[in-house]
Formats: structure tokens, sequence, C-alpha cells
């Protein structure tokens, strides 16, 4: 993309900021050129976090079911998945999968609970159960 063509949509997740993207400025080189923002970009976001929204609404009916752990639903609520969870805490996967289940979440010893607490920044009381409801969730 040349530096003249990078959007300036004034993208509202931006809140007025701006970032920096790579582009080709008229000698052909690449330089960083601000922008406020992509309406596609902008489009995209907003699906992805709706996505997330979903995720932990349907999560949040699960725990209260007793199929799931409550770190399914913080998990969601912070706009993670459980790659980006695993990533986050130091653990693998198939660790994170297996804490979903509610009677190995509820033994799990206070090192891994204090993994999760950090990167999902919950104190352990938050992080073993469900926040109260709020409208609309």
């Amino acid at each position: 993309m040349r530096d003249r063509d990078v959007p300036q949509d004034q993208a509202r997740s931006l809140e007025g900021q701006r970032k920096r993207l790579y582009a080709r400025d008229e000698s052909g080189r690449y330089t960083t050129v601000l922008s406020s923002g992509w309406e596609a970009e902008e489009v995209v976001l907003g699906q992805a976090v709706d996505e997330f929204e979903r995720q932990a609404r349907d999560a949040r009916q699960r725990v209260e079911q007793g199929l799931t752990s409550p770190l399914e639903y913080h998990m969601y609520a912070r706009r993670m998945d459980r790659t980006v969870l695993a990533q986050a805490s130091g653990l693998f996967r198939w660790q994170v999968r297996r804490h979903l289940k509610p009677a190995v979440f509820r033994h799990l010893p206070a090192s891994k609970l204090a993994r999760y607490q950090d990167a999902l920044q919950l104190t352990r009381e938050e992080l073993m159960q469900l926040p109260p409801e709020r409208d609309g969730q």
C-alpha cells in the first residue's frame, strides 16, 4: 500500500488514537504512517467481540449447569480462547482443556490457579466463581 492510500476512517475502537502501519513512500521504500483506522478492520473487530460475548454467555450457562468450570467463562470474557489462555498462563492447551472440567478445576493447586489469576488479571475468589450477572448479559 502506498503511504498516501493508508486508511483514515476514524475507527471508534481506536478512541481517537492513531496507530502506525507500514506503507511504501514515494521512493518505494517501506516507512511507517499514522492511521486513524480502517472501516473494514472496525467491522471485523466488532464481529470478533460479538462472538466472544456470545461464547461468554454460553459458557456462563454451562457453568451454572455444572458442565464446565468458571475458567471457561473468564477465558471468553477476557477475549481469549484455549490457545491464547495456554500461552498467557504458560500451560499446555491440553491442560487448559482439562481444567475446564469442574471437578478438576476445583482441585487445582494454588500454583496453577496463580497462573490463571495472572493471565486473566483476577483474584482467586473472582476466578473460582462467576461474576454477578449484569443487565444484557
